[in-house]
């Protein structure tokens, strides 16, 4: 379950308090006096033996005393009387039960959540500081500071955060929708109250405090939808925890959980701060202005100093500071003194007043380079900040001038703090700092890239040849073993069936042999390489098991007896598998790079990239990413490290042969997606320059284990897109593509629904309209694929949208709401029931277990398909009717 009876929560119309006290000091006598000063309007129920009164109200003994069902309870009671209350409250008809109460664990909690489950009673906590519903003015929490009622969403999994959090609000005058503390997440955890706050539109944004992240997939699906509509901002701690110790492969030390829970945010849309200080400005910006693509500033101050401040942190976070044009220093030139500083930052002077703010500001945000604009103020004796603020006020509409974002930073305390509250009741986001004015910049960019990175879909087949038979031999041959990693060779053998460039290689049992395919390699090499190869020792350096620039096969074969020895010395009783011997690579510009895949105990498989070599943990130049990948995903990969800058080329150096870089992670992502039992591979270095890149070493480990599980691998946190759905079809001699609906299909709604008469319109949205917004268009187009699906139906010839087919899932997964357009010069032609059936079938194989649609009363043709497929139906007000198919 995810949202089931959680709606409750949000207003609830009857709250019974189990435990409740009138002991001062006690959690319940703490509850129940903070339900009372919170102003809570509906019915509240005390529930404990020992009084016949608390706090004004009734109490009653027990549960079965009430005299109503509450929509809502409260317990603080001991934990061992915990399971036998929850079976109580849910009898009566209960709907969610917030547990206050610690210690609940092992098979006491297994007890709780039977005695939920038999009657769908939603528990959250335990060992939770309460609930607080603002617009029900319910606070049921041992918070010492109450919430007023606003637009941000809280969700945190530690208690003591949100008191933290109430407490500062109060005094930055910040109201919120609700503030869910979820604690031990028994039952409820975060993916089930995004969903939550997700749908409700009294949310505008959804802070949240992370601790850990159960549920990955629900949390990815819950999360990727909420960000598409609002902002989602996080703060997870622990950036610092230490990475794996003990791991076979570097990638595998590389991965650490803070690397990936970092990617796994950056690829939900969540925009990650370090602090509660940095959640709320966040909040604040991205609530009054949108995602910038581009984000180049132009800054107005009175004072030069803070000027080159701001320019100094903005560039210091990446952000760009705009050029300005000569006509608008010209135009500038008109209303400024002549001692103004002509350049960005635009230096008005500190005797700048209002008017002069006001003039400067309206030239800057009209001009053509510019993106956002920060306004500053340092008090001087000159002007009056607080008369510079009201001008900026007057001027400012919503925090927008020209429709740009405008950023304010009045500097100083005594003098600024009142100019400050002006400024944030004209809704202009303020700043104490020129950091924190010049983060909010780049967060506004930041924000925009993690929106765009939600309108990827990799694929689960890929859009190059591989060899999945080969790989298939060679790890089920390895498995069969029972060995949990592939020899060198063997490794070798499955990244080249993927597509990544291997040397020529050639095993060799003894040191006799490695002098004959010695021989036979430096018939067209120069020198070569002879490698230790084992079963049981990956790491060859750290045995001296690679002997480099080999020139004679007698010199191969010495250099084969010597890593024998090595290895006998060091691992004494061990045997040694043999060696290979490859053609010495020299390719002197070249950059050695590590790519690999881990497997995140939380979120699965992830690709790693960055600066290779044996030094790679002591360097930790890397990127992770969640699979699957496309190329935009992988190439953002190499754009987040340093080595990937020196790629770019320096110097005499070329740039290296990106799109070779970007397929061996393309080819990782795959094998990972192909094959479930793949548990890390490493390849390292990856020698990348101008000519291309070729994989010198790689090492692989293998769950022998998983060997049958099967494509794509389970593990996945994102649902990839669904390419197996796609299909050709016709309807008489128009011949169809019916595929799932990918984001670029946005621009293809304009000419189809130019080609769909306004009654068609009417009839599938129940309202007059000609159109679709570009906002629709794109929320429309870009799905998730775990809750939602859509399938549309294009003309091969002309690649035109013939009608899409859609249904959208409850958070449950139990039913699907579903809506089909056919193109109205298409319509009863056949093609309707094709994608219905499509849809039909899909739903059903993704265990959806009914479908559901408002169908109007005169929409015969609708309803005379839905009759032919099966659909049952009941009335929905005056003018619909609910058509409803059980699909299980």
């Amino acid at each position: 379950m995810t949202t089931h009876n959680l709606d409750v929560t949000l207003t609830p119309r009857s709250v019974a308090v189990v435990g409740a006290s009138t002991r001062a000091g006690s959690v319940g006598q703490v509850l129940m006096a903070n339900i009372r000063t919170g102003g809570f309007r509906g019915a509240v129920y005390p529930v404990n033996p020992k009084y016949r009164n608390v706090e004004g109200w009734p109490c009653f003994a027990s549960v079965s005393d009430l005299p109503h069902v509450p929509d809502l309870a409260i317990i603080a009671t001991p934990a061992r009387t915990v399971p036998d209350l929850v079976a109580q409250l849910g009898e009566i008809g209960t709907r969610a039960a917030v547990v206050i109460t610690a210690g609940i664990t092992g098979a006491l909690k297994a007890e709780m959540l039977e005695a939920a489950g038999a009657s769908g009673i939603r528990i959250i906590g335990p060992n939770t500081i309460g609930l607080i519903a603002p617009r029900a003015l319910l606070n049921a929490s041992f918070t010492l500071t109450g919430a007023q009622s606003g637009g941000l969403g809280i969700i945190s999994q530690s208690g003591a955060i949100v008191s933290s959090i109430l407490d500062w609000a109060a005094d930055e005058k910040l109201g919120f929708s609700q503030v869910y503390s979820l604690g031990d997440m028994a039952d409820v955890d975060v993916g089930d109250a995004l969903n939550v706050l997700a749908a409700d539109e009294h949310t505008r944004a959804i802070l949240m405090y992370l601790e850990s992240i159960p549920a990955p997939r629900k949390f990815m699906s819950a999360a990727r939808a909420a960000a598409r509509i609002k902002p989602v901002i996080a703060v997870k701690p622990g950036r610092h925890a230490e990475a794996a110790k003990a791991a076979l492969t570097h990638t595998g030390a590389l991965a650490g959980a803070d690397r990936i829970v970092d990617a796994a945010l950056r690829r939900a849309g969540i925009i990650r701060v370090n602090d509660l200080a940095d959640l709320f400005r966040a909040a604040e910006v991205t609530g009054r202005n949108a995602p910038l693509a581009t984000g180049r500033l132009a800054i107005v101050t009175n004072g030069g100093g803070a000027g080159v401040l701001a320019v100094d942190h903005l560039l210091d976070q990446g952000g760009t500071l705009a050029t300005l044009e000569p006509a608008t220093i010209m135009a500038l030139d008109a209303v400024l003194p002549s001692t103004w500083s002509r350049s960005n930052p635009i230096d008005i002077i500190g005797d700048a007043g209002p008017e002069r703010y006001a003039g400067a500001l309206k030239i800057v945000a009209a001009a053509e380079g510019v993106d956002a604009v920060l306004v500053m103020n340092c008090p001087t004796a000159l002007a009056d900040p607080m008369a510079a603020a009201r001008g900026v006020a007057a001027l400012a509409a919503e925090g927008r001038i020209a429709g740009k974002p405008l950023l304010a930073c009045w500097l100083g305390k005594h003098a600024a703090e009142p100019a400050r509250q002006v400024l944030q009741a004209a809704g202009v986001a303020t700043f104490e700092s020129p950091s924190d004015a010049a983060a909010a910049v780049t967060l506004l960019t930041g924000w925009s890239s993690l929106r765009q990175r939600l309108e990827r879909v990799p694929m689960t087949s890929p859009s190059f040849a591989v060899d999945r038979d080969t790989v298939e031999i060679v790890l089920r041959a390895a498995a069969g073993e029972g060995r949990p990693a592939l020899t060198e060779l063997e490794a070798k053998r499955v990244i080249a069936a993927y597509g990544v460039s291997v040397p020529p290689i050639e095993a060799a049992r003894t040191a006799e042999e490695v002098e004959i395919a010695a021989a036979s390699l430096l018939a067209s090499s120069p020198a070569v390489v002879v490698k230790m190869m084992s079963r049981t020792v990956t790491h060859k350096s750290d045995v001296g098991g690679v002997v480099l620039n080999i020139e004679t096969p007698r010199a191969a074969r010495e250099a084969a007896r010597a890593i024998a020895e090595r290895f006998a010395a060091r691992y004494p009783g061990q045997a040694l598998d043999g060696f290979t011997v490859q053609p010495m690579v020299r390719r002197p510009m070249a950059e050695e790079l590590l790519c690999g895949v881990a497997n995140d105990p939380i979120f699965g498989p992830v690709v790693l990239f960055g600066a290779g070599g044996v030094a790679v943990e002591v360097l930790d130049d890397s990127a992770a990413g969640l699979v699957p990948l496309d190329d935009v995903l992988a190439g953002d990969l190499v754009d987040a490290t340093r080595v990937g800058k020196l790629l770019a080329g320096y110097r005499d150096r070329r740039p290296a042969d990106r799109q070779a870089i970007v397929r061996a992670l393309l080819a990782l992502s795959q094998l990972a997606i192909d094959f479930p039992a793949i548990q890390s591979i490493d390849i390292n270095p990856l020698l990348a320059d101008a000519d291309g890149a070729v994989a010198l070493d790689a090492r692989i480990e293998i769950d022998p284990a998983a060997i049958e599980q099967k494509r794509p691998n389970p593990r996945l946190a994102i649902h990839p897109y669904p390419d197996g759905w796609q299909t050709a079809g016709s309807i008489g001699e128009l011949d169809l593509w019916l595929r799932p609906i990918r984001p670029a299909d946005a621009r293809l709604y304009p000419a189809f629904l130019e080609r769909v008469d306004p009654e068609d319109m009417r009839m599938r949205f129940l309202v007059t309209m000609k159109t679709l917004s570009q906002n629709d268009r794109v929320r429309l187009t870009q799905l998730d694929y775990d809750r939602d699906m859509a399938f549309v139906a294009i003309e091969r010839e002309t690649g035109e949208m013939a009608g899409v087919v859609r249904y959208a899932s409850d958070p449950d997964h139990f039913s699907g709401e579903y809506g089909v357009l056919v193109r109205t010069d298409l319509k009863r032609r056949g093609l309707g029931r094709l994608l219905m059936q499509t849809l039909i079938d899909y739903a059903r194989a993704d265990g959806i277990e009914q479908l559901d649609g408002i169908v109007h009363a005169q929409n015969k043709s609708m309803l005379s398909l839905c009759r032919a497929l099966g659909f049952s139906f009941s009335a929905e007000g005056e003018s619909a009717l609910r058509a409803t198919l059980r699909l299980n």
